[in-house]
């Protein structure tokens, strides 16, 4: 009789990632940009991540550190956002952040440029410039480096040969265990 052997769950999970692919980051109380930035994108492909406060948007990025975010400016986030513009460069060399504001606000447009804004708009039905240039920047990003376990893990044939992880034991998809 061959010897078996025995695959355990930790030896079928993944390894932890070393940086996600650059995303496109909507930071906003309603909702609204990133509906109407959805609706300029829908032929290309590119999904929107929302948050609704700026130290989770940049939470995000740290995941994501070659993002693109689109960051509403608001009388109460002024501050921060000048904050976290000027670190930028330093702390994301990679990202790239646009503001949309209300028009009361258009005031600061040349402010938060100087901070570092790659793009200012007030208008929501004047997307097509911004959408154009996350793309341009998604597309631009180099993909993360994946370590050798997860450049392994990503070639296994889990998937292609109907395998997945279920409790303590590998099944098929036609229902049998292995």
């Amino acid at each position: 009789m061959p010897p078996t052997t025995t695959i355990t769950t930790a030896d079928r999970e993944p390894p932890p990632e070393t940086g996600a692919a650059a995303r496109l980051i909507v930071c906003e109380r309603t909702g609204h940009w990133a509906v109407a930035l959805r609706r300029e994108l829908a032929d290309a492909g590119v999904r929107v991540y929302e948050t609704r406060s700026i130290p989770d948007c940049w939470n995000m990025l740290a995941e994501s550190p070659g993002s693109f975010l689109v960051v509403e400016l608001t009388a109460a986030n002024v501050e921060g956002l000048l904050h976290r513009l000027a670190r930028r460069e330093r702390d994301f060399p990679l990202a790239r952040v646009a503001v949309v504001v209300d028009r009361a606000l258009a005031d600061h447009e040349w402010l938060l440029r100087e901070a570092g804004a790659v793009h200012f708009t007030c208008s929501p039905r004047r997307l097509r410039p911004l959408a154009e240039l996350a793309c341009r920047h998604l597309a631009q990003v180099p993909a993360p480096q994946q370590s050798l376990a997860e450049r392994v893990w990503a070639g296994l044939p889990w998937k292609e040969a109907g395998f997945r992880v279920q409790g303590s034991g590998l099944s098929c998809n036609d229902g049998s265990e292995r």
